[in-house]
């Protein structure tokens, strides 16, 4: 089924729609060690899930299967109730995903604005990225689409007053938005959010939520959301799986989770859901 033919939901109707990713029985192994046993995930449209465990938990690992960097020795990964398994990153990201990383790779001559065009042309406009990247940006042509659809990704990540700045040298907590926009530039329909707060401070990362949350509210795109802030997964996310050791150890609501005896002895700890 393709994103177009996908229903049309009114008011009051249920969700019909398949995920816009899952995996079922996914197992990964290096060597004689299990990265991954028989992991499960389903993210409807336009919600939020959390994902988290100890370090070493295979997170990372689950996320490179998702974004299709990794293939799994056993099980199957779908996108919108299609098999892509054994597809490609591009594929995938033709389909509708992506992918923040831990370190933001910046172009040292780009404005703010600037890196979100390059983002939107890598979907739209694959043929004009070397031509543009080896030209000045401001003989790039744009048009009003392009633009318009660049002016709502910094609306949504609060960041219209540094449009015009070199992305290079601005406050962490800058890039870490920019970042989560370049993902949003190419139109996901979800995107799959590596350790976004990671280095943040408490108003950052609150300013980080919001954006993702107004991505959701306002372009209906779903999010996978890996964090070793339990506090801000649990405020976020509609769902949270718990890995522990590769293994799938709990899943459901934040209130269920925080309560969950399992996942307080093997990662958020008794004290800290109090």
């Amino acid at each position: 089924m393709t994103q177009a033919s996908l229903p049309i939901l009114r008011p009051g109707d249920p969700d019909v729609r398949p995920p816009v990713i899952e995996c079922s029985a996914v197992t990964v192994r290096f060597g004689g060690v299990v990265a991954l046993a028989d992991v499960e995930i389903h993210v409807p449209p336009a919600s939020i899930i959390g994902l988290i465990g100890p370090n070493g938990a295979g997170k990372s690992t689950l996320f490179d299967v998702l974004s299709g960097l990794r293939r799994p020795a056993a099980g199957h990964v779908l996108m919108g109730g299609e098999d892509f398994t054994r597809s490609s990153p591009q594929a995938r990201s033709r389909r509708g995903l992506s992918r923040t990383f831990q370190h933001p790779e910046l172009f040292s001559t780009l404005t703010v604005r600037d890196h979100l065009v390059v983002a939107h042309r890598v979907r739209y406009a694959r043929s004009r990225i070397w031509t543009d990247l080896i030209g000045l940006p401001n003989r790039w042509k744009r048009d009003r689409t392009e633009e318009a659809r660049v002016d709502e990704v910094l609306r949504i990540l609060g960041i219209e007053d540094i449009a015009e700045r070199q992305a290079v040298g601005l406050p962490l907590g800058q890039l870490r938005r920019l970042e989560v926009g370049r993902a949003l530039a190419g139109d996901p329909s979800v995107i799959l959010l590596d350790e976004p707060s990671s280095g943040l401070d408490a108003q950052e990362t609150a300013l980080l939520a919001s954006a993702v949350s107004r991505a959701r509210e306002d372009r209906g795109v779903a999010a996978v959301l890996v964090e070793h802030d339990v506090d801000l997964v649990l405020g976020l996310a509609d769902k949270v799986y718990v890995l522990d050791f590769g293994t799938m150890i709990a899943s459901g609501p934040p209130d269920v989770i925080r309560d969950d005896p399992k996942v307080q002895a093997a990662y958020i700890g008794t004290e800290a859901v109090q």
